[in-house]
């Protein structure tokens, strides 16, 4: 991971210092933000901080964090003795506890009332609404989602979810804060599950019922999907994907799976509509993107291109030491 520090250091507090708010806190740290972590005692943050410390020296020995990291980390994230310490001069706070909601709502309370009143106050839930916490919260405006992946030192996007009270000056903080260490945001509307989960579990719920049918073993599945187009996702999210694909073609093999499928595989609306005006993906020139006709063979020689990297580096790394 590469060292990139911030020209606009701000003090940030991370409460919940386990496994997610640990290694927020690396990043943050790492980017040059004053970063104070906080958890139920002074003794679990501490220990947690002498533990992103010991990771952070792995890390450099196996290549994946610049030489000087671990240096850095230590100068910029100090471990606090409460909640209210660590957010008392915050103007930032990133909650990072528990997946459950009453707790939650009870840590974003303890936050807001001892924070300044200007602090944006985030939480790093993957799944519940923003709206269901954000009453727990004095000044709702400032509060939103950011939501980073596990392992967050590594996994480069991250969710922005703004609930309907929250001002875009927060949202921009928040883009900024996260900008700032090299990741890449994407703003989300308040749903349950955001678009991270919705689209993971789907996935996941699909190939659960193709197990459950007898289709294909779990292995072979988990071939299929990283060898295929979980091998393209690196690179083309699924509406890229589909425009390289034609449209026309992605409505066909709808027509064919709702003949087994009638109810899960109806084709989306959105996807007839552009079919229907023509907008068949790269080759017309328009679709979900707007790849103009020409500019479709640089699209090609970069999509290959990307593919055989990709191919190289996993010939590279070798398979991944999972067994079935």
């Amino acid at each position: 991971m590469a060292i990139k520090q911030t020209d606009n250091p701000l003090t940030i507090a991370i409460v919940g210092s386990g496994y997610m708010g640990g290694g927020i806190a690396q990043v943050l740290a790492l980017a040059g933000h004053t970063v104070i972590i906080s958890d139920v005692s002074a003794e679990v943050a501490e220990q947690n901080r002498q533990r992103l410390l010991k990771e952070s020296d792995q890390f450099v020995a196996d290549d994946l964090f610049e030489d000087g990291s671990t240096k850095i980390i230590d100068e910029h994230l100090t471990a606090a003795t409460s909640i209210e310490e660590a957010v008392a001069k915050a103007q930032f706070i990133e909650e990072a506890v528990p997946e459950k909601l009453e707790l939650k709502r009870e840590i974003l309370a303890r936050i807001s009332a001892a924070a300044p009143a200007d602090a944006v106050i985030a939480s790093n839930t993957s799944t519940i609404q923003i709206s269901a916490m954000a009453s727990a919260v004095e000044h709702p405006e400032r509060f939103l989602g950011v939501h980073f992946s596990n392992p967050s030192p590594f996994i480069p996007g991250v969710e922005v979810i703004p609930h309907e009270g929250t001002t875009e000056d927060t949202i921009k903080t928040a883009e900024a804060v996260v900008q700032s260490t090299g990741k890449e945001t994407a703003r989300i509307k308040d749903v349950t599950g955001f678009v991270l989960n919705r689209l993971q579990y789907a996935l996941f719920h699909e190939a659960t019922q193709l197990v459950d049918e007898g289709v294909a073993s779990v292995e072979d599945i988990d071939t299929v999907v990283r060898t295929t187009f979980g091998f393209r996702l690196p690179f083309f999210g699924p509406f890229a994907i589909a425009d390289m694909a034609g449209l026309d073609v992605y409505a066909f093999c709808y027509a064919s799976l709702q003949q087994g499928f009638p109810e899960r595989f109806a084709t989306p609306q959105i996807l007839k509509d552009l079919v229907d005006q023509g907008k068949l993906g790269t080759k017309t020139g328009a679709g979900f993107l707007n790849v103009p006709a020409d500019a479709t063979p640089e699209l090609v020689a970069y999509r290959n291109k990307a593919y055989v990297k990709m191919q190289q580096l996993l010939d590279e790394l070798g398979p991944a030491p999972v067994t079935y």
